[in-house]
């Protein structure tokens, strides 16, 4: 589950990290199209057993169509693998963990709500600004960071891959003991 906010507007911002991480995992497995089901893009992937989804809501409600989704195919939460931004790593800092808290961030606020702090979490680091933090991970990333992001998304792509194939403890692993 890759946590974005959806539309044009929130393309390039530090909030859709989640989206473009999942984005680079689905052209990694070749994703011909995207599905449009139960208020998220879904593409599911017969061969590796494995679903795909950026929910369409904004990121604070994505814990309802994640519900749907995870029940639908009949996921428990400690499969579904939540990949957000997160203000308290420093921009490129990627950070895995099996469960926890929010830390504040509304998309896992409403996933805990809605599925229990019971799964694993990949967190992309976008920084803290000293103050205005809706507005930090509402605008984009500035010329500097814009240059690295590649490399962090494919870092997070390579840790949600070795979760998927060599589970938690491998994508913990590399996750957390990979830098820019």
């Amino acid at each position: 589950m890759g946590l974005g906010n959806p539309g044009k507007e929130y393309e390039a911002t530090r909030h859709t990290v989640g989206f473009m991480v999942v984005d680079e995992v689905a052209r990694r497995f070749g994703a011909p199209a995207w599905k449009k089901k139960d208020n998220a893009m879904q593409f599911y992937d017969s061969a590796r057993g494995v679903v795909l989804v950026k929910p369409l809501s904004f990121m604070n409600l994505s814990g309802a169509p994640v519900r749907v989704i995870a029940s639908w195919y009949r996921t428990p939460p400690s499969d579904v693998l939540a990949i957000v931004d997160d203000m308290d790593l420093a921009f490129g800092t990627l950070r895995m963990r099996p469960f926890g808290g929010h830390g504040g961030h509304n998309g896992l606020r409403s996933m805990i709500a809605t599925l229990g702090e019971g799964f694993p979490r990949l967190r992309v680091g976008v920084g803290r600004p000293a103050f205005g933090s809706i507005d930090h991970v509402l605008s984009a990333f500035p010329p500097e960071e814009r240059r690295e992001l590649p490399r962090v998304i494919d870092a997070a792509a390579d840790g949600a891959l070795r979760y998927l194939e060599e589970g938690l403890e491998a994508a913990m692993q590399f996750v957390n003991n990979w830098s820019l």
